[in-house]
């Protein structure tokens, strides 16, 4: 019932094992595991929804009856455990309908990790199931869909061995031989910088070999702590200290190549680094292309970029009276595009209903469960994250301006006022 990632291919496996499983095969370093295919999501369920719960920006989801996961597949589960050496594993949805050229559905499916055991691979089985209709999932289909209804296929799961990272990251590989690869990286697990809630380093590899970078006040951390993830502060000596040295990035630069030609087209790589070997964790096809990208510091000259500054508005000199509040903000251009409208504050779930058609969501950080407001909202500001965190990515997909990195921005700019921003310059202004 179940097949080794080695074997994994998209008609059987979805898009993203189905990826891995072709990398593997071509000899990238990508983590061990099997999948549980397309056909048993169906054979299980069938026409059923799982009754497992689903955080979505309206709150928990649960959809019809439950059914019990088959004896043949515990079994099967228990094997492909025991047959990796029943490590800390990453479970992670792989739908026969993302990772496609036409719709990333970056970060809408779950991904569960630092599970081990079978009842924890069984309950993460299900609730990667479960995400196949949760309501950001939903929400995104729809957009993808041009607001109709779109199927929503089936969903296979994949089980690795999970990479304890020390650095991990994306690397945005061009399709062009002598086009720049952008790498971000932070450190510990990934999610952090997928999921928007830490702003990291960004590098650019040009096809030359040379490298320039600008570097973010890296504040937190995520990493696994027994079967759970710990989010912790970095150590100040390590907030604005590079991810990266020169020829790691170029090392990521050369991976990235490779799976374009591999896979063709533009891709976004997820990747760890741990005890000095890269890991690739995910490839998914470029279906939006990076803003222009102003001239960035020479690696040898690299500065802290604007997002290392303290996320907090400037303070009055104790010389002086208060200093008037800047009303032209500068962050990274995330998304292309020009917008007006009126701001709204969004610190967390209990502000969602207060966002309305055509206004300016700005907030900490645009994680993937906010898809349905990215729908309605003109635009996107954030306190944290990068150009290849999933929001951005989301934020291309619909054609939204996106600035992201803005440290403070919650608080410099008020809720309700009108402001414009430019996703392509990466500047917000405000009418104060």
């Amino acid at each position: 019932m179940l097949i080794p990632l080695s074997e994994a291919t998209q008609e059987t496996c979805g898009g993203k094992a189905g990826t891995l499983g072709m990398l593997l095969r071509a000899g990238f370093a990508v983590p061990d595991g099997f999948v549980v295919p397309l056909d048993a999501h169906h054979d299980t369920l069938g026409n059923e929804r799982p009754d497992v719960a689903v955080d979505g920006p309206e709150g928990p989801s649960r959809a019809g009856p439950a059914a019990p996961l088959p004896a043949a597949l515990l079994d099967g589960l228990a094997h492909g455990l025991a047959a990796l050496g029943d490590p800390p594993v990453a479970v992670r949805s792989s739908a026969s309908s993302e990772d496609t050229g036409e719709a990333s559905a970056a970060g809408q499916h779950e991904s569960v990790l630092a599970v081990q055991g079978v009842d924890g691979v069984a309950q993460a089985v299900r609730a990667c199931w479960a995400s196949l209709h949760s309501p950001r999932a939903t929400a995104y289909r729809r957009g993808a869909a041009h607001d109709e209804p779109a199927d929503a296929g089936s969903m296979a799961v994949l089980v690795q061995r999970l990479v304890d990272a020390e650095i991990s990251g994306v690397v945005f590989a061009p399709a062009a031989p002598d086009g720049v690869t952008v790498i971000e990286a932070s450190w510990g697990l990934g999610p952090s910088v997928v999921g928007g809630t830490v702003t990291p380093d960004s590098y650019r590899v040009a096809a030359d070999g040379s490298v320039g970078r600008a570097v973010a006040d890296k504040r937190i951390r995520l990493d696994r702590r027994g079967t759970g993830l710990t989010l912790s502060d970095v150590p100040a000596d390590g907030r604005i200290r590079p991810a990266l040295d020169d020829e790691t990035a170029r090392r990521l630069a050369r991976v990235g190549r490779r799976v374009v030609a591999l896979l063709g087209g533009a891709q976004d790589v997820e990747w760890a680094i741990t005890h000095g070997r890269i890991w690739v964790l995910q490839a998914r096809p470029v279906t939006a292309a990076l803003p222009p990208m102003p001239p960035m510091p020479s690696a040898t000259q690299g500065a802290p970029s604007p997002s290392a500054r303290p996320s907090h508005p400037a303070r009055p000199s104790p010389a002086g009276p208060p200093a008037p509040r800047a009303n032209r903000l500068t962050g990274t251009a995330g998304s292309t595009g020009v917008a007006t409208g009126t701001a709204r504050v969004v610190r967390g779930p209990s502000d969602f209903s207060r966002v309305r058609p055509g206004d300016v969501l700005v907030c900490p950080f645009t994680d993937p469960a906010w898809t349905p407001l990215l729908r309605i909202a003109a635009g996107v500001v954030t306190e944290t994250g990068g150009v290849l965190s999933h929001a951005a990515i989301i934020a291309r997909e619909r054609r939204i301006p996106a600035v992201l990195g803005i440290a403070g921005a919650t608080v410099l700019i008020s809720d309700g006022s009108p402001v414009t921003i430019d996703g392509t310059a990466g500047t917000v202004t405000t009418s104060t």
